[in-house]
């Protein structure tokens, strides 16, 4: 298998698993708060991260340098993130909120403008309107004459998501550390801090057996084995754009697995908002490569 074959094989199985954590994340939030959810996944992925940053041996570079740029990147990824997007999904169906972070590239490209002092093509600004067409169209469930939401207060937290994502890869673009050592870093980091929260908020308690799957199947694969996959991805890709753009396929794999195994009916104006969405992306894409993304 040559090394592109490889590259897109590895981005596949990404993509596959990131299609199933919409789903994963509904289930568990039917009987789990997402403080608590968060903390399952992250500690489920602190240990299998943890254990690739061994047997990679770069245990003695994960304790020793990078701690400075840990202390504000854990906050943000998974500790602000997470329970954003986590508090989003438990107040709206798995494909609104599933749909709503894919704007997360784009809100980057906007941010871009007054942080990194970059301009605003007329194609970023096409891409820009397309999409959050998509936005409006899901926000309002097909009322897009109506200033009225369903769930505002949810929208707003899935939107909020992607500015936080947005900001963390901005923040990261110049961070030295190994892709699996940063990553082991931030949950160090974010864990105890997590703990607290939990601790102080709605304690510990024992939800059941599929609760705690749930928790763990997030961890592992969500914030675990498909960053491993992506970071493989992309580092043996001969031209990013080739494994970019197979995140196309992630949306209409969840909203299939939402509907078969969730339950939950697909509505049209999820489908017409992620189309806007996607076609949104795509325009962005003709002109640019984003940077990788983990969910």
């Amino acid at each position: 298998m040559t090394g592109d074959r490889r590259a897109i094989a590895f981005g596949l199985v990404a993509v596959g698993l990131w299609s199933t954590v919409a789903t994963a994340f509904k289930l568990a939030l039917e009987t789990m708060r997402p403080v608590e959810l968060m903390w399952l996944a992250a500690l489920v992925s602190w240990a299998l991260i943890g254990g690739l940053v061994i047997a990679q041996g770069r245990a003695h570079e994960a304790l020793t340098r990078g701690w400075r740029t840990a202390l504000w990147a854990g906050m943000m990824n998974p500790v602000a993130y997470y329970l954003v997007l986590f508090a989003a999904y438990d107040r709206l169906p798995g494909q609104e909120a599933m749909a709503l972070n894919y704007t997360w590239a784009l809100t980057m490209a906007l941010l871009a403008v007054p942080l990194l002092k970059q301009r605003l093509t007329p194609m970023d600004i096409v891409a820009g309107l397309v999409a959050y067409a998509g936005v409006w169209t899901i926000a309002t469930r097909g009322h897009v004459w109506q200033v009225a939401f369903a769930d505002g207060l949810g929208v707003a937290l899935a939107l909020v998501s992607t500015l936080i994502w947005a900001f963390y890869w901005l923040f990261n673009a110049r961070d030295a550390r190994a892709p699996l050592v940063a990553q082991w870093q931030n949950f160090s980091v974010g864990i105890p801090v997590l703990t607290a929260i939990v601790w102080l908020g709605p304690g510990f308690e024992w939800h059941g057996w599929p609760s705690l799957g749930a928790g763990i199947y997030v961890g592992l694969f969500e914030m675990g084995f498909a960053f491993v996959f992506w970071q493989l991805a992309v580092h043996q890709v001969s031209r990013t754009a080739k494994v970019a753009n197979l995140i196309f396929l992630s949306p209409p794999i969840s909203l299939l697995l939402l509907y078969w195994v969730v339950g939950e009916p697909i509505l049209t104006s999820t489908l017409v908002g992620l189309v806007l969405i996607l076609a949104g992306l795509a325009l962005q894409q003709l002109q640019k490569t984003p940077a990788p993304r983990e969910v």
